[in-house]
């Protein structure tokens, strides 16, 4: 196969000599230097059609022997460091370019303009440095975070556990299993609204920059929920609607919990966050669900028979406003 030359474009800078190969879909690269000589081969589809193609430069200065080069369909691009930062007046020891060489104007600078950029480039990192020196920087960022990754890890297993529990009991029990979901899944539940209180004291010794007021709403109204609604009324803790309220909780918080794990390790998965912030729109109708049967199994009106009245008493509690506090704090989710 017969060798040829490409065509090549360079351009520099103070510390740079960029290489422009025109030479697409290349393959079995050998680029190297040597005795400041650049050596270049490779086999693939110049302007001869496919061939095998070869060059050399003997630069002007010396440079480093270290090569950099990036390979596209199109073309290579080789980098190579000069020894010392200067301008160089032409590229080759050989007053006379080779045939083979012309500028790359697509990168092409003169040397004031050469200079301008890489003023600029050094005021740039003067400036980082210097805004990077005033910004104080945190020595227990790293155990802040530790504590923050491990809270949400735990809260994701302890609300993994209530829900995969929650769901295998659906399928094999059917409709029976709304009615002991109280005393199977309380246990966890509790555990998960107790260590949920840390997301008030989070904010408040500045751990997180999160609000400690709806942080305050949704936890405190859980809790009255969970352990004032639930907990404490008998009649509550074998109606279907403990099984809604706790699968809507727990379906939130699988979520919303790994979320925020990978945010104390500055990790975004856009599948995660779209559901985070999307998960409420199927919930609320389910919220709203919930409320209805609440309300219903709460306020059923009683009736007593005397020798000569008939009354009808309805049983009023704080229930219902509570029903609404919990139907508020699912649906802002």
């Amino acid at each position: 196969m017969q060798t040829l030359t490409p065509h090549v474009y360079w351009a520099q800078r103070h510390a740079d000599i960029y290489l422009r190969v025109e030479l697409s879909d290349a393959k079995d690269l050998e680029i190297c230097v040597q005795n400041n000589t650049l050596q270049f081969k490779a086999q693939g589809h110049g302007a001869k059609g496919d061939h095998d193609y070869e060059f050399s430069l003997d630069f002007l200065e010396p440079v480093k022997p270290e090569v950099s080069h990036r390979s596209t369909q199109r073309l290579v691009n080789v980098t190579v460091r000069k020894q010392e930062q200067r301008w160089w007046d032409r590229l080759t020891l050989q007053e006379r370019k080779p045939l083979f060489l012309a500028p790359d104007f697509d990168r092409w600078l003169d040397e004031s303009d050469a200079e301008m950029e890489l003023q600029a480039k050094e005021e740039e990192k003067i400036n980082k440095v210097s805004i990077e020196s005033r910004i104080r920087k945190d020595p227990y960022l790293g155990l802040k975070k530790g504590y923050l990754f491990m809270y949400n890890l735990v809260q994701f297993l302890g609300f993994s556990w209530i829900f995969v529990n929650m769901t295998v009991r659906l399928f094999i029990l059917g409709q029976d299993s709304f009615y002991d979901t109280f005393h199977t899944i309380a246990d966890m539940m509790y555990f998960c609204q107790m260590m949920a209180v840390a997301e008030v004291m989070n904010p408040l010794v500045g751990l997180v920059k999160t609000g400690v007021f709806p942080a305050m709403i949704q936890v405190v109204g859980r809790n009255v929920i969970l352990f004032v609604i639930f907990g404490s009324l008998e009649e509550m803790q074998n109606k279907a609607v403990v099984f809604f309220v706790f699968y809507l909780w727990s379906t939130i918080e699988i979520f919303r919990y790994p979320f925020y794990m990978l945010a104390c390790i500055d990790t975004d998965w856009k599948l995660l966050t779209w559901l985070r912030y999307s998960i409420w729109m199927p919930l609320y109708p389910l919220g709203v669900l919930a409320e209805g049967q609440w309300t219903c199994h709460t306020h059923t009106p009683h009736t007593t028979h005397t020798h000569t009245h008939t009354h009808t008493h309805h049983t009023h509690t704080p229930q219902r406003a509570l029903c609404l506090l919990y139907s508020l704090i699912v649906n802002c989710m």
